[in-house]
């Protein structure tokens, strides 16, 4: 299994970057929803937000299913100062995760029509998250 490592890590960076692809645009989903003019609209964007959130959310399984994997096959990375700031920083994703999908509830059960300045904030901390992960994993500070 351990020659199939850098195979594992090519999947577990290409499903990362499927999870945040979703995580990046739905939020921009949720604002242009609040912004719908009608409820045809506003049916639409709760079709687009559920859609992309089930594909986010297989990215998210999968990026966990291999980073562990990883893991299992280089149990030292669990003595790595860089690794256990990464983890919490993947725990505040899946939360952030979650919240996305308590919006997508949220705005389904509702015609709210609030300022979106909120969502705008919302929208820019999966970019903290990424930052931080990709830094930790690739220059290993710690």
């Amino acid at each position: 299994m351990a020659a199939y490592y850098v195979w594992i890590k090519a999947l577990h960076i290409a499903f990362m970057v499927t999870w945040f692809a979703g995580l990046f645009y739905l939020p921009r989903l949720f604002i242009y929803h609040v912004q719908a003019s009608g409820p045809d609209d506003r049916q639409r964007f709760t079709i687009m937000e559920r859609r992309l959130f089930i594909i986010m959310t297989i990215g998210a399984a999968l990026t966990w299913a291999f980073g562990l994997t990883l893991v299992a096959l280089n149990p030292g990375l669990l003595h790595a100062g860089w690794f256990h700031i990464k983890m919490a920083l993947l725990i505040g994703l899946v939360i952030y995760h979650y919240r996305c999908w308590s919006w997508i509830s949220r705005l389904r059960k509702t015609n709210e029509t609030a300022a979106t300045k909120w969502l705008r904030w919302f929208n820019e901390i999966p970019t903290i998250f990424l930052l931080g992960i990709v830094i930790l994993a690739v220059v290993k500070p710690l």
